[in-house]
């Protein structure tokens, strides 16, 4: 079981429950996923990431499944793949959590989000298949007033 970043850097003694709850799971798998510290709202609080102080504490949220048990996911439809996700993570709540993802109305979930002071939404074209990095299928809508990115503007990121 390793945990790995974007950039390829081994995390996986950083974060313990999630790692605890990544051996749980039925066989080998491969997810999409961002790790998050939330505060006693649930909102993700990236300054108590950012800091280290948290990081046995911090979960991640999954919301795309690449391989699993062997099997290239990748070229499956997004729909596809959010629902294998969804029956791997049935029983996971701790260090893993399903991220639930909702068709249609993204102005509503955008305006919801950033209410709860979110980063913002991603929106991915239901029936495609997996790319890694800035892809056409899917767009991140950002929250300008969320801490992120006032902290990119104000130069304390």
């Amino acid at each position: 079981m390793r945990l790995y970043t974007m950039n390829g850097a081994d995390w996986t003694a950083r974060y313990p429950l999630i790692v605890y709850e990544a051996s749980r799971l039925n066989g080998p798998a491969i997810l999409d996923a961002e790790v998050v510290c939330a505060d006693g709202n649930g909102v993700p609080n990236f300054d108590a990431l950012h800091n280290r102080t948290n990081d046995q504490v911090a979960v991640a949220c999954a919301f795309d499944l690449l391989m699993l048990k062997g099997e290239d996911m990748r070229r499956k439809p997004f729909a596809e793949r959010k629902a294998a996700l969804a029956r791997l993570l049935l029983r996971s709540r701790e260090g893993i959590q399903y991220v639930e993802h909702a068709e249609g109305h993204g102005d509503q979930m955008f305006a919801a989000a950033c209410q709860l002071g979110m980063e913002g939404i991603v929106s991915k074209r239901i029936d495609a298949p997996y790319r890694s990095g800035r892809a056409r299928s899917w767009v991140k809508v950002k929250n300008p007033k969320a801490p992120a990115a006032t902290r990119a503007v104000d130069g304390t990121f």
